[in-house]
């Protein structure tokens, strides 16, 4: 099965407009879209969908994520891969790593990831 993303809210979303325009076939979803879960979803409850969903996480939340993963682990939660990108990372550079990512593994690979 290919990668399906979920862009986390706090990323900008001219990320999701940068794929769309380089990677148009790339299954990116924002938080906030239709389908997605809505603005201001707590990362408890995003886990828990990005699970259900078998989508992997993009996000800059290096603060807060880890410790939301583990409570997601210790209760017997999975999710499908989390990538954490640096706050300064180019939206070009960023939306190429998501392409490769995408065409050279499987989603399953990322599982727990």
């Amino acid at each position: 099965m290919k990668i399906r993303y979920l862009l986390d809210e706090n990323l900008s979303p001219r990320v999701k407009l940068t794929v769309a325009r380089h990677y148009p076939g790339l299954d990116l979803l924002r938080v906030g879209d239709e389908g997605a879960p809505a603005l201001g979803t707590l990362d408890p409850e995003l886990l828990v969908w990005l699970d259900q969903q078998q989508r992997v996480l993009v996000t800059d939340n290096r603060k807060s994520m880890p410790s939301h993963i583990a409570d997601h682990h210790a209760v017997g939660g999975h999710h499908w891969g989390i990538f954490l990108v640096r706050k300064r990372t180019s939206l070009l550079l960023l939306a190429e790593t998501l392409s490769v990512y995408w065409d050279v593994t499987e989603a399953e690979q990322w599982r727990d990831v």
